[in-house]
């Protein structure tokens, strides 16, 4: 299948060569940008840091270094152990999931950081708030999206030279539609097949009335990739 990658590097060109593996072909064209933030994170003392994307872990600091740090998911984790931080503790995948993790291990009332993108949704924080701990949220990095559709995203819908899409986030699924549309490209980017990591990033298509062709039923890329043979 030819398929288009539209989230930021570095996991765009990361999932093209997955999809080069699996026999597709892929086209790695992202419509967000990531640009760490230049505010260093807060002074003081933290029982837990909590990451929900491996973006946040270049913000982790000296002083971080011996505290536990709840990774929403595998590559969040992995990366983050080797920064030379941890103990790290692996989620399964997803927010709820995550801030329920974060519960079982550190007593209520415990002081987290959480280490966000400027861009984000209110879980875990607001799970964890309500559970009685103190989160402090420090906004590591910024999702930028692209002033205008990726030239060889644009020539690829105009010459009916894609089969389908890949959408990792909710962010980057409603961009990529958008600058399609802007491009004079929105009805070839509604026919292709959708593949979404969640039902929510499915949600933003969904909403624009585009069909969803496939939604992982695990928020993880191999439960993703494998829908394209199905």
């Amino acid at each position: 299948m030819r398929v288009w990658v539209a989230r930021p590097e570095p996991g765009a060109s990361r999932t093209g060569a997955a999809l080069t593996g699996r026999g597709h072909a892929p086209l790695v064209a992202p419509v967000l940008a990531i640009r760490p933030s230049r505010d260093a994170p807060p002074p003081g003392t933290f029982a837990g840091i909590v990451l929900t994307s491996a973006n946040g872990v270049p913000a982790l600091a000296e002083a971080h270094r011996g505290i536990p740090v709840f990774a929403v998911g595998r590559r969040t984790a992995a990366r983050a152990g080797a920064a030379g931080f941890g103990p790290v503790i692996e989620g399964p995948g997803e927010a709820s999931g995550l801030a329920a993790l974060v519960a079982e291990r550190l007593p209520a009332g415990a002081r987290l950081l959480y280490l966000a993108g400027a861009e984000r949704k209110p879980e875990p924080a607001a799970a964890l708030a309500k559970a009685g701990f103190q989160v402090t949220t420090h906004v590591a990095y910024h999702a930028e999206a692209v002033a205008l559709l990726p030239e060889a995203a644009g020539l690829a819908l105009g010459g009916h030279a894609l089969d389908a899409a890949l959408h990792y986030s909710r962010r980057s699924a409603a961009t990529a539609y958008s600058l399609s549309e802007e491009a004079g490209h929105g009805g070839a980017f509604r026919a292709l097949d959708h593949y979404c990591l969640s039902a929510d990033v499915a949600g933003a298509l969904e909403e624009a009335g585009i069909a969803v062709h496939f939604v992982a039923a695990q928020p993880r890329e191999a439960v993703l990739l494998d829908g394209l043979a199905r």
